[in-house]
C-alpha cells in the first residue's frame, strides 16, 4: 500500500508548476478588476484598501490555526514581501490603471517573470541555466519592443509606475517563496499584510476622507477580487508553488498571464485586441515553454 502511494505522489517540481498555474490564473484578474474598481474608486482605497480587508482575513486565519510567531529573520523577509506585494505592486499598478487599459498594462506586467527570476539568483540561490535566461530575455524583448513599437500605446507616463510595480512585484515574489520553504505558504502573505496593515491605515483613510467611497456594485465587487483572490487566496497557490518548484522555474508561468489578462479585458471590458497583441502573446507562450524546461539548479 504505501508502494502503491509512492508512486503516485506528485515530483516537488511538478505539483509546484501546478499550483503556481493556479496562482497565475487568480492574478490574470487583477488588471481588468482593478481598471473597473479605480474608475469609481480614489486608486490609494483599491490599491492599499484592498490590502486591509487582507489582512482581517489573513490574520483570522493565523489566530484559528494558532500558527506560530515568524523569527527575527523572517521578520525582516517579510517586511520586504510587504513592501514589494502589499505596497508598492498593488499601488503603483492601480494608479498606472487610470493611465491606461488593462491589455496594455498586462504587456508591462509580463516583464515580472524574468525580473522574479533576477531576484531568485541573488537572493535565493538558484543558478538558472543558460537556454532559461535565453528565454527569458526573448519574451522579455518581444514585451519591450511591443511597448517601444506603438503596439500598445507607446511607452507612457504610467509605463514608469508599471516598470516600478514589476521591481516591487519581483522582489516581493522571490523573498516570498524563499520564506515559504520555512514559514509556509500562506502563511507569508497573512503576515506581511498583518505587518503592513497599520502603515495603510493612514493612506487609506486619507483618501477615503478626501474622495469618498461611493461607487456602483461592479466597482466594489471587483474590489473584493482584488482584496480576496489577487492580494490573498492566489498567494497561498502562489508562494506554495514557488517553494516547492522554486522561484526562478515557476514564476516563469506568469509570462502567460499577460495572454490570460487579455482575454480577460476583451471579455469584461470590451478592448481590443489586436494582431500585434496576439503576436506578441504567441511569442510570449513559446518563450515560457523552453524556459520551463531549461536546467535550473538550486542551492541546498
Amino acid at each position: 500500500m504505501e508502494q502503491s502511494v509512492a508512486r503516485v505522489r506528485m515530483p516537488a517540481e511538478t505539483a509546484g508548476l501546478w499550483y503556481g498555474l493556479l496562482g497565475v490564473l487568480s492574478f490574470s484578474l487583477t488588471l481588468p478588476a482593478t481598471r473597473v474598481a479605480v474608475a469609481a474608486l480614489d486608486p490609494t482605497i483599491v490599491g492599499l484598501g484592498r490590502a486591509l480587508l487582507a489582512a482581517a482575513v489573513g490574520s483570522l486565519l493565523l489566530v484559528l490555526t494558532s500558527q506560530r510567531r515568524p523569527t527575527r529573520a523572517e521578520l525582516r523577509g517579510l517586511v520586504v514581501v510587504a513592501a514589494g506585494v502589499v505596497f508598492g505592486f498593488p499601488l503603483l499598478s492601480a494608479w498606472a490603471l487610470r493611465q491606461v487599459p488593462a491589455a496594455h498594462g498586462a504587456i508591462i506586467i509580463g516583464l515580472l517573470p524574468l525580473a522574479t527570476a533576477l531576484v531568485a539568483t541573488v537572493r535565493g540561490g538558484e543558478r538558472p541555466s543558460a537556454l532559461f535566461w535565453l528565454a527569458g530575455i526573448v519574451g522579455s524583448g518581444a514585451v519591450i519592443g511591443f511597448a517601444a513599437s506603438g503596439g500598445a500605446g507607446g511607452f507612457q507616463a504610467a509605463d514608469i509606475a508599471l516598470l516600478g510595480a514589476v521591481a516591487a512585484g519581483a522582489v516581493g515574489y522571490a523573498e516570498g517563496g524563499r520564506l515559504a520553504r520555512t514559514l509556509g505558504g500562506w502563511q507569508v502573505i497573512c503576515w506581511a499584510l498583518l505587518l503592513a496593515a497599520p502603515l495603510a491605515c493612514v493612506p487609506v483613510s486619507v483618501a477615503v476622507w478626501q474622495h469618498g467611497v461611493s461607487a456602483p456594485l461592479n466597482a466594489w465587487l471587483c474590489f473584493l477580487y482584488v482584496a480576496l483572490v489577487s492580494q490573498l487566496l492566489g498567494f497561498f497557490a502562489w508562494y506554495h508553488g514557488l517553494a516547492l518548484g522554486g522561484v526562478a522555474r515557476v514564476s516563469q508561468l506568469q509570462l502567460l498571464q499577460p495572454f490570460f489578462t487579455l482575454v480577460a479585458s476583451a471579455l469584461l471590458l470590451h478592448e481590443q485586441i489586436t494582431p500585434a497583441t496576439v503576436l506578441v502573446a504567441l511569442v510570449v507562450m513559446a518563450a515560457v515553454a523552453v524556459g520551463r524546461r531549461a536546467p535550473v539548479r538550486r542551492a541546498g
